[in-house]
C-alpha cells in the first residue's frame, strides 16, 4: 500500500531560556523546543516546522539578517538562522524565502566545552557576516561567516578570535558597527559579574578590551546596540542598552570625538544617579577617533528580574534605515514595557505596559518587536508565547493576538475524542490541553489549543477519554497514588461547537450540564465546579474553605469563545470540574485505557513487585473498583482493550505480555488466559488489530512481534517485523480493509523517527475459512525526518473516523521533545 504524509500540525512550548527566541526580517519566529529548532509564522499562529540536528536543548537562536542590520541587504532571498545548545553545539540552518526551504549547512561542535548561552550577529554584505557567541565554559567567540555568491555555493565559517572571560561567564552579548570609523567592529559583553565589558576590533578580529562600563548591581541580562543616531546636533552616537537583575534598564551613549589626544580619562564614580542624570563615563580609542561613554539615562519601572531588552526595528527608506527612539523591555514581574524619550524633556519614559493579566505563571524570559515595530511577543515561564498587536490609528492601542501554544515539558500521553473532534494531551509540564481544528477561519482550518482543561500540581503521565455517550469525560493519572476523573464544562461544550461547526460528527450539546466550568486551588490538585446558577455575590471561596488553600486565588471566569483563545484565558478560565478521586494504587500512576463501550477503565502504577504491578479495573460511572488483575511483576507499560471489548492487553518492563478475559455481564469474572514472556528487553508498546484478535507489541530490543488470541486460551505468534534501527516506544493500528483484514500499524521510535507499514492477514492452502497462519508486513512509508520528533516517540493514535467520513486517516504523536503532531495520512 503507497501512502502520502504531511503534516497538518505541530504544537509545542518554548524552552524557558533567555535568549531562546529570535524575530527574523522575514516575518518568522524561531525558538527552541526541546532539542529542535521551531518556526512559527505570527500572522497564522502556526508551527510551520521544526529543524532537527541539535541533540541537547536548544539555548538560543539569531536570525542573519536581524530585523536591525537587514537593510544592508534588501531583496536577499536567503536569510540565514543561528543556534547553539547546552551541549556547546553550533548551527547554522538556511532558509529559501521563495521555496520555505531549510536546511542545516554548517555545524561547529569543537569550540564550545559547555552550553551557548547567548548568540549575536552583525551582517557585513550580501557575502559576509559576523556573529559572536558566548558559553558557560567562560569563552567568547567571534566567528566570520562567508556566505554563498555566485562562485561559492557552501557556506564557511572560521574563528576569528576567542576571548577568555575568567570563571564568571558571559550571558549577554551585543555587536554593532563603530559609526564614524569604518570596519572597526564593537563587541558589548555583560554577565555574572555585574559589568559590561567593551571590546574594540575590526573585520578580521583583532579585538582588544576597551573599557568597562560600572553601574548595575546584578547579572547583566541582556545587551542591544541602537543603529547609529544623532543626537543634539553632536556627531553619530551609539546608544548601548542594558538590563539587569538589579531591575533596573540603563542606557549608555557613546559619541565621537575627532581629537584622541586625551585618550586616558579615570572612571568616575557614580555618585547621585538619577532619571536626569548625565554621568560621564571612560574614552577609548578607536583608529583616530575618541568616543566618549556617558550614561543616558536609568530606566526604572520593573519589580522584578529585567531578562530582555531590544531597540525598536528601523525605518528603512531605500538604503538607509532610521533608529527610532524605543526600547522594549520584558521581565519577571510578568510585564513588557515600551519605553520612548518624552517630546520636549528627552526623559525616557514608559508609554506602554503589557501583560500584567498573567496571574497563573512566572513573568517573560524574553521580549522581541516584529520587524515593523506594531507588533511585540513574549515567551514566558509556561512556555508560552504572548503576541501584542498595536491596533489603534491615532494612538496606541496594543491588543492581544492568537500565537501557537503547546507543553514545555515531555508530552507523556494523547488521546481523541470518541468521534475525533479534538485531540487531548498531558505532560509532565503538569497540564492536560486540548487541541482542535477551528473551522470558522474561511477555507483553511488550522489547529488551535481550545482548552487546558487540567492545570496539575504533578507531572501527569497517563490518560484516557471515556467512550460511549453522555458527556465528555476524560480520566488521568500522575505521579500521585490516585487518578482523577474530569468532566467538561458548559463553557467548553460551546466553544467546541463553535469551533467545529458541525463538520464533523459532532453529538449535540447536553443542555443538562450545570457545571459552567471549575476553579482551581491554591495547592494546584483540586478542580472544583462553578455552577451555571451560583450565586455571584457569595464570599469568596477562601474565606469559606480557607482550608483549602495557602494564598489567595483569584476566581476563574468560565467563557464561551467564539475565536481560539489567548495563553491569558487558556490558563485559568478553561478548566474542566473534577468529578471523581480514583484511590487504590500503591505507586505513581503510569498507564490508563478505557473499554471502547464506555464501561471500564483500567489503570496500572509504577511497580517493582507483583503486588503493587496490578492492575486495577473501574467502573465508570460508580467509579467502583470491579477488578485487579495480577500478572506482571514489574511496571505495567501499556494496557489496550480489543475493539469488541472481550479481552485486555497489557505489557510491561519484565518482558512479558497478558491477555485478560473481560466478563459482559455484571456478576462476570476478570480472568488471566495467557502470558508470555514476548521480547529480550522492556516492551513500550502494544497496539490491537480493530478487525480481529491480533495485536503487535513493541520494545526495547528493536522488534515489533505480532501476535493472534488463538481460540480463548491460547496466543501464537504470527511474524515479527525486520529489526529496526532503534528501540520502539510506541505503536497504534488502524484498519483499512475489513474484508481481506489489512491494516497500517504506526511505529514510534527512542530517536523521534516514526514509519507506517502496511500489514495484511495471510491465509492457509486449505480454504477461504481457515484461521490466518501468519501477517505480512511491508514498510509503506518512513516518515521524513524533518516531519518526525526530535526525541523518543512516546505515544501514537489514530484517529476514528466517523461513518461517512471521507478525509483522509490522521494520525496524533506526542514525544519527549515536548510536541504533539499530527499528520494526515493519504493512499496514493
Amino acid at each position: 500500500m503507497a501512502l502520502a504524509v504531511e503534516r497538518e500540525f505541530i504544537g509545542a512550548g518554548c524552552n524557558r531560556i533567555v535568549h531562546n527566541v529570535s524575530w527574523g526580517r522575514s516575518g518568522l519566529v524561531a525558538f527552541g523546543a526541546q532539542n529542535a529548532v521551531a518556526i512559527f509564522c505570527p500572522q497564522s499562529a502556526q508551527i510551520l516546522t521544526t529543524l532537527p540536528g541539535h541533540k541537547a536543548v536548544v539555548n538560543c537562536t539569531q536570525w542573519l539578517p536581524s530585523s536591525k542590520d537587514a537593510f544592508k541587504v534588501q531583496h536577499a532571498e536567503v536569510h540565514y538562522l543561528l543556534s547553539g545548545s547546552s551541549d556547546g553545539v553550533l548551527i547554522v540552518w538556511e532558509m529559501d524565502l521563495k521555496k520555505r526551504e531549510w536546511r542545516s549547512i554548517l555545524q561547529v561542535s569543537d569550540v564550545h566545552k559547555k552550553g551557548v548561552t547567548c548568540l549575536s550577529g552583525l551582517i557585513i554584505s550580501h557575502t559576509m557576516a559576523m556573529f559572536a557567541s558566548a558559553s558557560s565554559d567562560g569563552l567568547v567567540v567571534i566567528w566570520e561567516l562567508v556566505l554563498p555568491y555566485a562562485t561559492l555555493r557552501d557556506c564557511k565559517i572560521s574563528c576569528l578570535e576567542s576571548l577568555s572571560v575568567g570563571s564568571k561567564p558571559m550571558v549577554a552579548l551585543s555587536l554593532a558597527d563603530l559609526p564614524g570609523e569604518s570596519g572597526h567592529v564593537i563587541l558589548a559583553m555583560g554577565g555574572l559579574d555585574q559589568k559590561i565589558h567593551i571590546y574594540l576590533g575590526d573585520r578580521k578580529g583583532n579585538f582588544i578590551r576597551a573599557c568597562e562600563l560600572k553601574g548595575h548591581t546584578d547579572w547583566i541580562r541582556s545587551l542591544d546596540f541602537s543603529l547609529p543616531v544623532c543626537l543634539d546636533s553632536e556627531n553619530e552616537s551609539l546608544l548601548l542598552a542594558s538590563s539587569s537583575q538589579d531591575r533596573s534598564i540603563r542606557i549608555w551613549k557613546m559619541v565621537m570625538r575627532l581629537s584622541s589626544s586625551n585618550s586616558q580619562v579615570p572612571y568616575k564614580k557614580d555618585v547621585g544617579i538619577d532619571l536626569t542624570s548625565y554621568i560621564e563615563g571612560p574614552l577609548f580609542l578607536a583608529g583616530s577617533a575618541s568616543y566618549q561613554v556617558s550614561l543616558e539615562s536609568l530606566l526604572v519601572g520593573h519589580e522584578d528580574w529585567v531578562y530582555s531588552v531590544e531597540w525598536q526595528p528601523p525605518f528603512i527608506n531605500g538604503s538607509k534605515a532610521h533608529q527610532p527612539m524605543g526600547i522594549l523591555s520584558a521581565s519577571m514581574d510578568k510585564t513588557m514595557m515600551i519605553w520612548r524619550p518624552e517630546k520636549n524633556t528627552g526623559i525616557w519614559v514608559n508609554v506602554v505596559t503589557v501583560g500584567e493579566l498573567s496571574h497563573s505563571a512566572l513573568g517573560f524570559y524574553g521580549g522581541h518587536w516584529a520587524p515593523d515595530g506594531e507588533s511585540i511577543l513574549a515567551h514566558g515561564y509556561g512556555g508560552s508565547f504572548h503576541l501584542w498587536r498595536n491596533t489603534g490609528m491615532d494612538c496606541e492601542n496594543w491588543q492581544p493576538q492568537k500565537v501557537p501554544s503547546g507543553h514545555f515539558a515531555s508530552v507523556s500521553d494523547i488521546a481523541w475524542a470518541r468521534n475525533g473532534e479534538y485531540l487531548l494531551s498531558v505532560s509532565h509540564d503538569q497540564t492536560t490541553r486540548v487541541f482542535a481544528p477551528w473551522h470558522s477561519e474561511g477555507d483553511r482550518t488550522p489547529w488551535h489549543e481550545i482548552a487546558r482543561p487540567q492545570v496539575h500540581g504533578h507531572d501527569i503521565n497517563c490518560v484516557a477519554i471515556i467512550q460511549g455517550t453522555g458527556n465528555h469525560r476524560f480520566v488521568s493519572g500522575a505521579d500521585e497514588k490516585v487518578a482523577r476523573v474530569f468532566e467538561a464544562s458548559l463553557s467548553f461544550l460551546k466553544t467546541l461547537k463553535h469551533a467545529v461547526q458541525k463538520s464533523i460528527c459532532f453529538e449535540d450539546i447536553n443542555e443538562d450540564v450545570q457545571i459552567l466550568g471549575a476553579n482551581m486551588s491554591a495547592l494546584g490538585l483540586s478542580q472544583k465546579p462553578i455552577y451555571v446558577h451560583a450565586n455571584t455575590d457569595t464570599p469568596s471561596r477562601l474565606q469559606s474553605d480557607a482550608s483549602d488553600s495557602l494564598e489567595t486565588v483569584p476566581d476563574a471566569v468560565p467563557t464561551v469563545f467564539t475565536e481560539p483563545p489567548v495563553e491569558e484565558q487558556l490558563s485559568w478560565h478553561t478548566l474542566w470540574p473534577e468529578s471523581h478521586k480514583l484511590y487504590g494504587h500503591g505507586n505513581e500512576l503510569f498507564s490508563l485505557c478505557c473499554d471502547h463501550e464506555g464501561k471500564l477503565v483500567a489503570s496500572s502504577c509504577k511497580a517493582q513487585s507483583a503486588t503493587v504491578a496490578e492492575i486495577w479495573l473501574w467502573q465508570v460511572g460508580s467509579w467502583k473498583p470491579v477488578g485487579r488483575l495480577q500478572s506482571h511483576n514489574l511496571t505495567v507499560t501499556q494496557l489496550e482493550f480489543s475493539h469488541d471489548d472481550a479481552f485486555l492487553l497489557s505489557v510491561s518492563r519484565d518482558r512479558h505480555f497478558s491477555i485478560f478475559s473481560i466478563g459482559k455481564s455484571r456478576e462476570a469474572s476478570h480472568h488471566l488466559i495467557a502470558k508470555q514472556e514476548a521480547h529480550k528487553r522492556i516492551i513500550w508498546a502494544c497496539a490491537w488489530n480493530p478487525f480481529g484478535h491480533e495485536f503487535a507489541t513493541g520494545s526495547r530490543d528493536k522488534t515489533v512481534k505480532i501476535w493472534a488470541v488463538d481460540g480463548s486460551s491460547s496466543v501464537k505468534q504470527l511474524s515479527i517485523l525486520p529489526q529496526f534501527h532503534d528501540s520502539v516506544t510506541a505503536l497504534a493500528w488502524v484498519g483499512h480493509e475489513r474484508s481481506i483484514n489489512s491494516g497500517i500499524l504506526a511505529v514510534g521510535m527512542d530517536d523521534g523517527l516514526i514509519e507506517l507499514w502496511s500489514v495484511c492477514a495471510g491465509r492457509t492452502a486449505t480454504g477461504h475459512d481457515s484461521e490466518p497462519s501468519a501477517f505480512s508486513a511491508v514498510l509503506s512509508i518512513r516518515f521524513d525526518p524533518v516531519l518526525c520528533h526530535v526525541s523518543t516517540v512516546l505515544r501514537l493514535a489514530w484517529r476514528e473516523r466517523c461513518a461517512g467520513d471521507s478525509r483522509a486517516t490522521e494520525l496524533a504523536s506526542c514525544g519527549a521533545d515536548q510536541s504533539v503532531r499530527v499528520f494526515k495520512v493519504c493512499d496514493f
